[in-house]
This record gives C-alpha cells, structure tokens and sequence, in this order.
C-alpha cells in the first residue's frame, strides 16, 4: 500500500475471472470502434478513438456472461480503494499506427499531445468558449485493462508519478471554505496550470505498460 501511495499507481496480478471478463468483453469493444454511429470518436487524424464511455457493461462491472467486476477485483485492490459499488460503462480507447498525427488540433496542442502525453487530471473538464477547468466529474480511481497485446511504444499510459499528491495539496488549498456543492463551479485553471507545471520540472516520467489480464 506504501508503493502505490507514493506512486500512485500499481499493475495488478491477472486471474481467471480477469481473463474471462476480457474475453467477454473484446467483441463488443470492437463492435462499438467499428460502428460507423461511432466514427466521431476518431481523433488526431483518425489515428486515436477517444476513451469514451460506450461499452455496454452493466453498473456491477458485468459484461457478456461474467462476474461483476468488483468480485474479480477484490483480492487485487483490497486497500487501494475504499469501494467499487457502482462502475460507468468503460472507456474504449484506441490507438492506431502513426498515433499522434495532428489531425484537428491546434499546433500547441499537437505539441502537448506529442511532448507531455496530453497529460491531465481526469474530471477536470474545459467548460465554456473560455474552456476554463473546473472539477466536474471528480473520479475516485482509474483502471485500464488492456484488451490486447502492444509494446511499450505503442502510446500506453504515462504517469507523472507522484503528482497526485501535488495536485491534491493544490486542490485542497483552493477549494478550503467553498461548499463542497460548490466546487464543480469552482474555476481552477489557475491552480491547474501551475502544478501541473511543477509536476512536469519535478517528478519523474513513468511508461505504464500492461499485458491483457
């Protein structure tokens, strides 16, 4: 528990009911990416579907004829997270050879993408023509589980590792004495900017590569 902490984050041991959860859900993942009621989800010159919310797995985790995802899980995140009673439909999200072409993206944003890892804080979403940040989908914790086999190379997750802990110091100061119904309001693009640069000078670029299960 110390190490994932201090890191925040950690590779979980596969196990069976992992693998099963997997099988069930590789078919309906590719239905969705190759559904042309989907093709809006293409970014970066067609080379990347955005991670968005669209596998039909039910709010136990449940997907095809698997257990809930919480059950299968339990053993390997006792302690890190203090609950999983209800699960959003997965992200599915695809990288594709030539990721990240520049497609749509402005020239500063292209370069973001190419040289930070389009770094961010999941939840803190652009809102208005102004695309101020404010804390509107405040999430308690991330799990990727890869669907199938990619090298290293092939754009996987990048942490800033141990800026969790930065941005949270952060955010606590900024949000002291504002009503938690409040915060989702709360412009924190400031307070953003300037620790996510300081984590950028400070902490250590880590490559988070995971085989399926």
């Amino acid at each position: 528990m110390t190490g994932f902490d201090a890191t925040g984050w950690a590779i979980l041991d596969g196990s069976d009911g992992l693998s099963a959860w997997l099988s069930e859900a590789r078919e309906p993942a590719a239905a969705e990416v190759s559904d042309p009621a989907n093709a809006d989800w293409l970014r970066c010159g067609g080379t990347w579907f955005v991670g968005v919310n669209i596998l039909p797995n039910t709010d136990a985790g449940r997907i095809g004829g698997s257990e809930a995802l919480g059950h299968i899980l339990a053993p390997q995140m006792a302690g890190l997270v203090r609950s999983f009673k209800s699960w959003d439909k997965a992200q599915i999200s695809v990288i594709y050879p030539g990721y990240p072409r520049q497609g749509e993206d402005s020239d500063a944003a292209h370069r973001f993408r190419r040289d930070r890892d389009a770094a961010h804080v999941d939840g803190l979403l652009p809102v208005g023509p102004e695309r101020r940040r404010m804390l509107k989908e405040p999430h308690g914790f991330v799990l990727g589980l890869p669907l199938n086999e990619c090298d290293a190379l092939a754009s996987p997750m990048v942490v800033w590792e141990g800026s969790h802990h930065m941005v949270a110091e952060a955010f606590r100061a900024a949000l002291r004495g504002i009503d938690p119904e409040h915060w989702s309001e709360t412009d924190l693009t400031d307070v953003y900017t300037r620790v996510r640069r300081e984590a950028f000078a400070t902490c250590p670029r880590v490559v988070v590569h995971a085989s399926p299960g």
